[in-house]
């Protein structure tokens, strides 16, 4: 008779082993430089924060790295919880890319090398706020507890709640509570900050400020043939067009940005309503007004019904020069793939914006955490794809019945301005971002209809830049201003 194999539920929870020992906490300081000469002395540390459930069962441990002024008082000094998105993305790119003390130095649209150069970065948040980076759960060294079910904590609730969770635990272990308390996030991070913005409302921490860096809150546009898609993508080809002298040429990037903002209202809108009702010679008269605008010839637009993928525009626009353009940022170009290379699948998820950093980024990030004496885990999950696969996109906003797999956090972020009308909200929008369209958040905070008083509280501003803000200096340049003064705010009310 075969021995029999099966494991009870018992048996099997048995045999997991808890995440102790966990890497212990390390603390290093430093002295920042702005380029003004200012000197700001701050402690970097690095923690693993246990995270429980109402009933004290642990959910896990979350990697922060936190950077944190050694001589500003407390009460009147921000907190700024900062990550990325994904979802499945850890928080190095928003820090050692972005906002952190540090930062590898971009150049331009230009591939970076492996080894990246370091340097105290410029346009740090440093001078306006302490900061905590932390990792999702799943990603980069933030565990689950073998104990507890991932796909809890893996989806728009789960995750918001964790991260609420987090928040709590990290003012209480560094006895931050009645600090001004900022969320910062980037990409799928603005759709985490909308919920984690009310939880933290619903848990009795006030939060003074959200900043929606490349701000994504309606999935329903990545749903296939949703015209909010077309839409959305109109003014960041005609802004990428510009760029590489296809359309607009001598034009100011804004302006023929703005001017296919307009044309997408006053007239695309309407013409993809009606599909293949549009008269055949109002198609063409539209179509012609598009290709002005976007680079494309007349005659494609027309046989696309107006309506233009992606990657369809990546594709062509370059053609000619044999390259294909950005995701991310539009406005960086690799080598085209052979048509025995390019399925669809494959394409979409090739991007030159994103190969030029990432490598220097993370290995930059990790040799910093080394030399703090941060050992981590075997490996740091910088974009964990099991975590994005196994994503939960129920989540029922308030106000509205059932649970949508297509989520639209913009009324959690609007319910939370209602319940905290002395907040504000920041966004961030780059002309050259094809991952989150500038023009559909505005659409989607359109559609909230906010008394005046609390569109007063709403600031929308818009860059050079792509997704990733922090490799334009220019637009860091510009978006420096706007966030210090963003900042400074809270004294006026």
């Amino acid at each position: 008779m075969s021995e029999d194999n099966t494991t009870t539920k018992e048996q099997a929870d048995s045999k997991k082993q808890p995440l102790e020992p966990l890497p212990h906490t390390v603390a290093k300081q430093y002295v920042w430089q702005g380029p003004d000469g200012a000197k700001i002395p701050y402690t970097a540390t690095a923690e693993m924060i246990p995270v429980r459930h109402d009933d004290g069962a642990p959910m896990g441990h979350m990697f922060m790295f936190s950077q944190v002024c050694d001589d500003a008082p407390a009460d009147d000094r921000p907190v700024t919880f900062c990550w990325n998105g994904g979802p499945g993305g850890a928080s190095y790119m928003v820090n050692i890319g972005g906002m952190g003390a540090k930062r590898v130095k971009t150049d331009g649209m230009a591939h970076l090398k492996g080894v990246g150069e370091v340097e105290d970065n410029p346009y740090s948040l440093l001078p306006n706020s302490d900061l905590v980076f932390i990792d999702a759960f799943g990603t980069g060294y933030s565990h689950v507890d073998p104990n507890y079910d991932a796909k809890k904590v893996w989806g728009v609730d789960g995750d918001a709640d964790a991260f609420t969770r987090g928040i709590i635990e990290w003012l209480t272990e560094h006895k931050r509570f009645n600090s001004p308390l900022y969320l910062y996030g980037e990409s799928y991070g603005t759709m985490r900050n909308a919920v984690v913005y009310r939880m933290l409302g619903e848990h009795g921490i006030g939060v003074t400020g959200v900043i929606e860096q490349s701000t994504i809150l309606d999935y329903a546009p990545t749903l296939s043939g949703n015209d909010a898609y077309y839409m959305g993508m109109v003014p960041v080809y005609a802004a990428t067009a510009n760029y590489f002298g296809k359309a607009g040429a001598g034009e100011d990037q804004f302006k023929w940005y703005n001017k296919a903002f307009d044309f997408v209202n006053s007239t695309l809108a309407g013409a993809l309503v009606l599909g293949d009702e549009l008269p055949a010679s109002r198609m063409d008269q539209i179509a012609g007004q598009m290709s002005e605008l976007i680079g494309l010839p007349k005659e494609f637009i027309v046989s696309k019904g107006l309506r233009i993928e992606l990657d369809t525009f990546r594709k062509n626009l370059l053609k000619d020069e044999g390259k294909t353009t950005g995701r991310y940022d539009t406005r960086f170009t690799t080598y085209a793939y052979q048509d025995v290379q390019g399925d669809n699948e494959f394409f979409a998820g090739e991007d030159p914006s994103y190969d030029a950093i990432n490598a220097a980024y993370l290995d930059v990030y990790m040799k910093m955490l080394s030399d703090m004496g941060f050992t981590g885990y075997e490996n740091y999950e910088g974009l964990s794809m099991k975590v994005n696969e196994a994503w939960n996109w129920n989540h029922q906003a308030p106000g509205t019945m059932g649970s949508p797999q297509t989520p639209n956090v913009a009324f959690d972020l609007a319910t939370a301005l209602r319940r905290n009308p002395t907040s504000r909200i920041l966004f961030l929008g780059g002309i050259h971002d094809a991952a989150t369209p500038y023009w559909n958040v505005r659409h989607d905070m359109s559609k909230m209809f906010l008394p005046q008083e609390l569109k007063n509280r709403i600031e929308y501003q818009l860059y050079s830049n792509g997704h990733m803000l922090y490799c334009d200096d220019v637009a860091l340049a510009a978006a420096g201003a706007e966030l210090n003064a963003f900042y400074n705010k809270r004294h006026e009310d």
